[in-house]
């Protein structure tokens, strides 16, 4: 009986995280900027329609407390009003030597990107320090990226920053597919 419920749908776990959008013109100009870098470079590229700034990754989550969890992050949105933000360039962790991941930055300098990515003290904690980012590729084995970064125009005038996203993700072949299931006006609007 305990495996046949297990079994449906509605038991099983769902891949969740809190995202901030970042508008598609600016993503667009930051498609066309790395166009260079793409061309020369082996690795898993992240779809446009995938960048977004993680604010917290909740990872496997039962469908009875999505509701929960979208009371939490509504929570959190009241309490932030809406700010701007802005790309400020390219980077990669852990480093552009060997680089894993290819990222665009994000303008924080009143850290209101971190002090959201904190969320509440009802979700786990996160072991790394924030660094606001949008992933643009994941390589495997690590690229060399040393000296190809700096003269690529990867920064943008201030966009708004006003809503999280609580995502789905369905993890598939070739890049995963995000869902959004609820969004929340920061300020509460």
């Amino acid at each position: 009986m305990a495996r046949d419920r297990a079994s449906r749908p509605e038991a099983r776990p769902l891949r969740l995280f809190v995202a901030a959008d970042v508008p598609e013109g600016v993503r667009q100009r930051l498609e066309d900027a790395i166009a260079p870098i793409r061309s020369e470079v082996r690795g898993k590229w992240v779809p446009l329609r995938n960048w977004h700034v993680t604010l917290k990754f909740l990872g496997s989550t039962y469908p009875r407390l999505v509701d929960w969890v979208a009371e939490t992050v509504e929570a959190v949105a009241a309490g932030h009003g809406p700010f701007e933000s802005s790309l400020t360039g390219l980077g990669a962790f852990p480093n552009e030597r060997k680089a894993r991941i290819l990222w665009a930055g994000l303008d924080d300098p009143e850290e209101r990107l971190s002090a959201i990515a904190a969320l509440s003290r009802e979700f786990k904690a996160e072991t790394r320090s924030f660094t606001a980012h949008l992933t643009v590729a994941r390589f495997d084995p690590p690229a060399p990226l040393a000296g190809r970064l700096e003269d690529v125009p990867a920064s943008s005038e201030p966009f708004p920053i006003d809503r999280l996203v609580v995502y789905r993700s369905r993890l598939q072949r070739p890049a995963p597919r995000y869902e959004p299931l609820r969004e929340f006006p920061l300020g509460g609007r």
